[in-house]
């Protein structure tokens, strides 16, 4: 009775080894399925878990998705009445013949393995296996920064295999434009994800020959908003407060110049931040064009006010030279060189105290002769004198300086940003 119990005790039963059912060790897996003949067909399909980065400085991403490869082999067909499949773990790799699968321009990559090697084979009875994987791999990305940050990434992830060329094995899409799948909540924090496709073609190595390859393609675009409110807005309003200075009295030397200098430094900050989050790049970038013209109207606001604070300075020394001529050479005024010897003198002319009486008839006398000369160059002193009253105009009133500059300033750099915007968006 006990040895027919433990009989129809079905718990006691020793299970069949898959490696039995399978066959596997009446096979040589080392060489592929078919070997010799065609090359084996191998599907493949993606579905795209997350995008983790994107890396301006490294120029690269991470992606963590899930592979699975589709192809056929006999020698792994087993007898079964009900027609179901065998799943297995990572263990089985070791010994039967998979895809050698990598990731061309990857950097690194890795098969994650918590609680266990996240690995599955499923095996048909009629030798068609399914061999999935979840990875996270991060590959280059050759990015062109010439419309940062108001550019689009194109990036793509490209798979090929290793050792087998287009003879012995031919990679394609399982279901074609649909073998890549996205998660519908993927989202980044500096880019809109426009579009994923799939797409296939051939790798020629001199030394090996042609290889099939597939690429998973996807367009990145920048959101602009958060570089908006760190580097545009703030460089506008640095070049709005350096045209306040334009308003402040022209002799309020310490304001002026304090605001300027100001300005200057505040927007060499905000250049070298935005520098440091990039790659050295050789080419000149969207941003580096809207920061510079930037710069460039801090700086001649600086500039514009050197320029008047130099006019202002020779203004009152001529101003104070004419003064000091009247006080200091003649010690009297005009009334009271009429006095002396009856003529009219101004504060502007030459006058000798010694000899008012002697010299007054010569000085009328040269007066009129100087006229007489005067009809006759005319002409020739007509364009110095224009050159002359323009200039005499600018050091008497250097403050309508200040008065075009809040006019042509904000103008100006209105339009530069109209063309600016237009051009990049």
């Amino acid at each position: 009775r006990e040895i027919k119990m433990r009989k129809l005790d079905s718990t006691k039963v020793r299970p069949l080894k898959s490696e039995q059912l399978l066959h596997i060790e009446d096979h040589d897996f080392a060489l592929r399925p078919g070997f010799g003949g065609s090359p084996i067909p191998v599907g493949i399909d993606v579905q795209v878990e997350s995008i983790d980065s994107i890396s301006e400085v490294d120029m690269d991403f991470t992606m963590t998705l899930y592979l699975r490869h589709y192809w056929k082999d006999e020698r792994l067909s087993f007898h079964s009445n009900k027609n179901k499949s065998m799943t297995f773990d990572g263990r089985l790799i070791k010994k039967i013949w998979v895809p050698d699968v990598f990731f061309v321009h990857s950097k690194r990559s890795f098969i994650h393995d918590t609680t266990v090697e996240n690995i599955m084979i499923r095996v048909y009875p009629d030798g068609n296996v399914l061999f999935s994987l979840r990875i996270t791999v991060s590959a280059m990305c050759f990015m062109d920064f010439s419309r940062f940050p108001l550019d689009t990434q194109n990036c793509s992830l490209e798979l090929e295999s290793y050792a087998y060329n287009e003879d012995d094995l031919m990679l394609y899409w399982k279901h074609g434009n649909k073998s890549l799948s996205t998660d519908e909540h993927i989202s980044l924090s500096q880019f809109f994800i426009e579009e994923f496709s799939a797409s296939s073609g051939l790798a020629f190595y001199s030394s090996t020959g042609w290889y099939n390859r597939l690429f998973i393609n996807f367009a990145l675009r920048r959101h602009i908003f958060f570089f908006v409110l760190q580097s545009y807005f703030p460089a506008m309003l640095m070049v709005m407060l350096s045209w306040v200075s334009f308003w402040i009295d022209r002799r309020a030397v310490p304001a002026r110049v304090s605001l300027g200098i100001t300005t200057v430094l505040t927007m060499s900050t905000i250049m070298t931040g935005v520098s440091a989050s990039m790659p050295q790049v050789s080419y000149i970038k969207a941003v580096d064009v809207y920061l510079w013209i930037s710069f460039l109207f801090v700086f001649l606001s600086v500039i514009e006010y050197a320029a008047v604070n130099y006019l202002t300075t020779i203004e009152e020394r001529k101003q104070l030279k004419k003064k000091g001529k009247a006080s200091g050479m003649y010690s009297i005024d005009a009334v009271q060189a009429m006095a002396f010897d009856g003529c009219f003198h101004d504060t502007d002319m030459d006058m000798d105290l010694t000899a008012f009486s002697d010299h007054c008839e010569e000085d009328e006398t040269r007066a009129r002769a100087a006229s007489v000369s005067d009809l006759d160059t005319t002409r020739i002193k007509r364009k110095r004198s224009l050159k002359g009253n323009v200039g005499r105009i600018i050091l008497q009133n250097n403050h309508v300086i200040d008065t075009y500059s809040r006019i042509i300033f904000p103008s100006v750099y209105i339009v530069f940003n109209f063309f600016y915007w237009g051009l990049y968006l």
